[in-house]
């Protein structure tokens, strides 16, 4: 055999410079027990379809599984001039176990071998993910559980605007990230596809049994059309969406985090051993892990970024511009599922300061909104209610007096319909006690949402 699988057309060697530029075996070896997977299903079909014999099959299959536990040992040689991670283990194979090594390749290219790689290689890679989303909610859950009842300031415009429970507040992140893993389980569907036998593009002549892979690999069902398939990364590309998402999501957090954790704030309490200090300020502990992970989100978009690029300007059907798929996409695996894991990590080890939160809430005419649908309740228009409540509240900033802490008669002067009744509206406990709206905040629907999130999740 020539030492390239396909150099029986080429007279000349290839140039070094060019092996070196067009190798991918430094990024793709990681995806070598999806190889050696489907390249063990596939020889069982070729003989289950007597295309090679048993014998030969079971040559092939124990030679795989021999070269997966060199790799797995660290005994394995990849070889950058073979390219990639197909090659070098089909090339040591056939040295191997000779002819019936050089079989394998039988009704298949690198084209649609390449494609039912990654997809193996996803649906492992988002199963975990979802089990690592799965995990953050519990300790969005855990937090609520563990403050229900504790009040903070919500906000708008990163302005103080009305009280909210901190579980509510948590139970927030709940929904979100559940989102992300509702978005993680139907991306499967689409990843979820079985490729192997479209072949270079056109399909093989060869009396090939496509749905014999399937099951051996656990597809539920195969492509559709052959052109389509090798051309296709449409399903990297929606995974690689939905978990830039997800890291937005994080970035998200990992802000209200910063902020929190600041002397300013003082709303929540990281524990040393997520922080770190400065190298010249003794008194410095800084969120660190919150920081990192609002900044790796550019490089997850930009991932995103680098394979709708990639694919816009492609003709059907294989492009080797397609090599460049993996990194990004790898990238992409690593980085969102490390900052996912580190930040349920994270919530176990930070503590809320109900003492700064509920002082928080206290002040700053949060309870505004409460006054104005108090006075609707007295048949005053909700617009009207408005201005006299923004009437109320310039006053209380000219004397620095909060709403609660008005006397009925400087609120009289506001409107002669408010009563001594409107103080049970001006508390924070009043103001959340009446948000019984569906998803409010109210203690009765927090509890509620509380509830039916721990059934959900099994706690």
């Amino acid at each position: 055999m020539s030492e390239k699988m396909w150099g029986g057309r080429f007279a000349g060697r290839t140039a070094a410079s060019v092996e070196a530029f067009t190798e991918s075996i430094s990024f793709d070896a990681r995806l070598y027990r999806q190889d050696i997977a489907g390249s063990c299903a596939h020889a069982k079909m070729l003989a289950h379809q007597g295309l090679i014999s048993e014998a030969e099959r079971d040559q092939i299959v124990k030679g795989l599984q021999e070269i997966e536990q060199d790799i797995e040992q660290g005994n394995f040689n990849f070889r950058p001039e073979l390219e990639d991670i197909h090659m070098n283990i089909e090339k040591t194979l056939a040295e191997k176990i000779g002819a019936a090594g050089e079989k394998l390749h039988t009704a298949r290219s690198r084209n649609d071998q390449i494609n039912l790689d990654i997809r193996l290689y996803l649906r492992d890679e988002i199963e975990q993910l979802i089990d690592l989303v799965i995990a953050l909610r519990k300790g969005f859950v855990s937090l609520a559980r563990k403050y229900l009842g504790q009040v903070m300031p919500g906000y708008t415009h990163l302005q103080r605007a009305q009280p909210v429970l901190i579980a509510h507040h948590m139970l927030a992140y709940y929904e979100m990230f559940g989102r992300d893993q509702e978005r993680l389980a139907d991306c499967l569907k689409r990843v979820n596809i079985m490729p192997l036998g479209a072949a270079a593009l056109a399909g093989t002549g060869l009396p090939i049994d496509r749905e014999f892979v399937a099951r051996e690999l656990g597809f539920p069902k195969v492509t559709a059309n052959s052109m389509d398939t090798v051309g296709d990364r449409d399903f990297a590309i929606e995974f690689v969406s939905v978990a830039a998402l997800i890291q937005i999501h994080l970035s998200r957090l990992a802000e209200e985090l910063v902020l929190w954790s600041t002397e300013e704030f003082s709303f929540v309490n990281i524990s040393d051993s997520f922080c770190t200090g400065s190298s010249i300020m003794p008194q410095k502990k800084n969120p660190d892990i919150p920081e990192l992970i609002r900044g790796k989100s550019g490089r997850v978009v930009g991932n995103l970024m680098s394979l709708l690029t990639l694919l816009k300007g492609l003709p059907m059907t294989y492009n080797r511009d397609l090599q460049e798929d993996k990194e990004p996409l790898f990238d992409t695996v690593d980085t969102v599922s490390r900052c996912v894991a580190i930040t349920a990590d994270l919530l176990q080890n930070m503590e809320f300061n109900t003492a700064k939160t509920q002082k928080a809430t206290a002040a700053g005419f949060m309870t505004a909104t409460d006054l104005a649908d108090y006075l609707v309740t007295k048949n005053i228009p909700f617009r009207q209610a408005h201005s006299i409540v923004g009437q109320a509240v310039a006053y209380g900033i000219a004397q620095s007096k909060d709403l609660a802490e008005m006397s009925l008669a400087e609120l009289k002067k506001f409107s002669a319909l408010i009563e001594d009744d409107v103080y049970q509206v001006l508390s924070v406990k009043g103001s959340i006690d009446s948000r019984q709206s569906t998803g409010g905040t109210s203690s009765l629907r927090v509890t509620e949402a509380l509830v039916a999130a721990e059934k959900a999740l099994g706690i």
